[in-house]
């Protein structure tokens, strides 16, 4: 068999983890996604359909399925489709080589005819050899542009589960996990002050905390309100 050749560019982000992912509403979905990740996983356990909106999660959790395969020495692959579409679905060739294949954000390869079809033997072949997949789309699968039928039949056997997004309560202990995993604290107040002043996305309040954690280590400050004054210009 040819070597899997990924696209240069995609990497894992070393955070996305599950113990990095704060559930909120969607403690059933990472249930899943970590029983997927397990040895004795069946096939039923074994094909698994997130979506929501953007920012709520989806390619946190395909990740930090890839490193817990990677952590027990077992292959795994991730692909952010709607950055690697251009590829070619020869990306997809030999795929079941991998222990557990991602695919992130199916709706880039909606409506194409070689993706789907490609799409559609891959999962033949993963379910033959007993590998997982897990699948992430910003719509559950009625309604997405797939075309080919015999790739919705496939798409009807997933788990299916609706990533929520996370309320102001959820966002400010988000925060204080993903704070305490790199030794701060971040008190209550500090981080509602964070919240009534930076960005409401997850992903640009996470590089704001990586920003404010390079500043305290270089500082010797612990992050008070001023000190966030100070670095910030708020």
């Amino acid at each position: 068999m040819k070597p899997i050749q990924l696209p240069l560019g995609v990497r894992l982000r070393d955070d996305a983890t599950f113990a990095n992912f704060y559930p909120g509403a969607n403690a059933a979905a990472l249930g899943y996604a970590e029983r997927l990740c397990e040895p004795d996983a069946g096939w039923t356990e074994s094909l698994i359909y997130l979506w929501g909106a953007e920012g709520v999660g989806r390619s946190h959790l395909l990740q930090a399925a890839c490193i817990r395969f990677e952590q027990r020495r077992e292959l795994a692959i991730y692909l952010p489709l709607a950055e690697v579409a251009d590829y070619g679905p020869v990306l997809l060739d030999n795929l079941e080589q991998s222990e557990l294949v991602c695919l992130d954000d199916l709706e880039a390869i909606a409506g194409r005819a070689d993706w789907e079809e490609a799409l559609f033997h891959l999962f033949n072949r993963l379910r033959d050899c007993g590998r997982r997949l897990l699948l992430s789309a910003s719509v559950p699968p009625r309604e997405l542009s797939i075309e080919l039928p015999d790739l919705k039949s496939r798409l009807t056997l997933a788990l299916v589960f609706q990533l929520q997004g996370l309320s102001d309560e959820d966002k400010l202990r988000a925060l204080q996990l993903r704070a305490s995993r790199r030794g701060l604290h971040l008190t209550d107040e500090v981080g509602r002050f964070i919240l009534t002043r930076g960005s409401r996305s997850m992903a640009a309040l996470f590089e704001l905390l990586d920003k404010l954690d390079q500043a305290s280590l270089q500082a010797q400050r612990r992050l008070t309100i001023p000190f966030l004054k100070e670095i910030l210009g708020w």
